[in-house]
């Protein structure tokens, strides 16, 4: 499942001429394009999708979605280790011993 992620700004930095930042999707953080969002700020929330920002929020709504997506396991499904999940929805060991 691909979804649109809520997460809070923590740092800016440039990739090669490219404007990224440091997200942080309650506790799970993950380097997004700000490319389409550039004047966004860190302690700001933005929504991501596949690696992009692509709308800002306001932080009472992403904290209820973080809490709703977490409470739903979909956090640990869309920015977990894939390979374990496969590996336990199928009931076998993890192919590449969790590394």
């Amino acid at each position: 499942m691909c979804l649109a992620v809520p997460g809070k700004i923590e740092r800016l930095y440039d990739r090669d001429g490219t404007l990224m930042a440091v997200v942080d999707f309650g506790g799970i953080r993950k380097d997004v394009c700000l490319q389409y969002i550039p004047d966004a700020l860190p302690g700001q929330y933005v929504v991501v999708h596949v690696g992009f920002a692509i709308q800002r929020l306001d932080e009472e709504s992403a904290m209820r979605t973080l809490r709703e997506f977490e409470h739903l396991g979909v956090l640990a499904e869309e920015f977990g280790d894939g390979f374990e999940l496969a590996a336990r929805q199928a009931g076998v060991a993890n192919p590449d011993g969790g590394r």
